[in-house]
């Protein structure tokens, strides 16, 4: 491992943004450490025995023990990045765990202060993902997707400002991906980006329909990973096409 490498501990990385994510940057030769309830799942995408910069823990994103583990480097310091994009799945006419962000964020700055409690230092970079839509500072979606994000997304986006503001509200680094309505496959679409600042308000504002899970995983390593954009540091940063 040489000094430029981080240890990013992934949070949700089995599928989506956060395995799009995960795949990036390992292939920039980072260490990753990945917290999975099923870690088949994720063996079966990337196995161990050919991804020697990734170890896969076993574990609830709910469970401190779990994800304290997860945040701890084999040196035995605090991992220099966290992402994090669980969230909830649909179910029924409704979601399957309408808390799983709020609990989540909690979790983790749970587990941080018990690994400082315990000796343990250093200073994560938290990378979260949100949603757009739900800006207090006015409209980050197009008009005619209000009705779409009021009907469809309001109880996951509720949860998901929760988590914004525990981040935001904790004296840890952090930046918030907000991604517009998320699609299958890859797009040579140009990636969109505004800068919200959570006590200030918007700097630069964007509003689009969808971007792709891929593409928005790609955006967040590149941007926020393997090169960390100061602009980014501590706002909200909405992406689309």
């Amino acid at each position: 491992m040489t000094s430029n490498t981080k240890v990013v501990a992934f949070l949700g990385a089995s599928t989506g943004v956060g395995l799009s994510a995960l795949k990036h940057t390992l292939a920039a030769g980072h260490q990753c450490i990945a917290l999975c309830r099923n870690p088949s799942k994720l063996t079966a995408i990337l196995p161990t025995e050919s991804t020697s910069n990734l170890k896969i823990i076993g574990g609830n994103a709910h469970d401190v023990a779990a994800v304290s583990k997860c945040l701890q480097t084999e040196a035995g310091t605090i991992v220099d990045v966290i992402v994090t994009t669980i969230g909830a799945k649909p179910s029924g006419l409704g979601v399957d765990d309408p808390d799983v962000c709020k609990k989540g964020a909690a979790t983790i700055l749970d587990s941080l202060a018990e690994l400082r409690r315990n000796g343990i230092t250093g200073s994560p970079h938290i990378i979260a993902c949100g949603t757009a839509g739900f800006s207090r500072f006015g409209r980050d979606v197009p008009l005619v997707m209000i009705p779409v994000y009021a009907l469809f997304v309001r109880v996951p986006g509720t949860d998901k400002v929760v988590m914004e503001d525990r981040f935001a509200q904790s004296g840890e680094s952090f930046t918030i991906v907000r991604a517009s309505h998320l699609v299958d496959g890859e797009s040579t679409k140009s990636i969109r980006v505004g800068v919200e600042d959570p006590k200030t308000g918007v700097e630069s504002k964007v509003t689009g329909y969808t971007i792709s899970r891929e593409d928005a995983g790609r955006w967040l390593a590149e941007n926020l990973v393997l090169q960390m954009d100061a602009k980014y540091l501590n706002k909200n940063v909405t992406i689309t096409y």
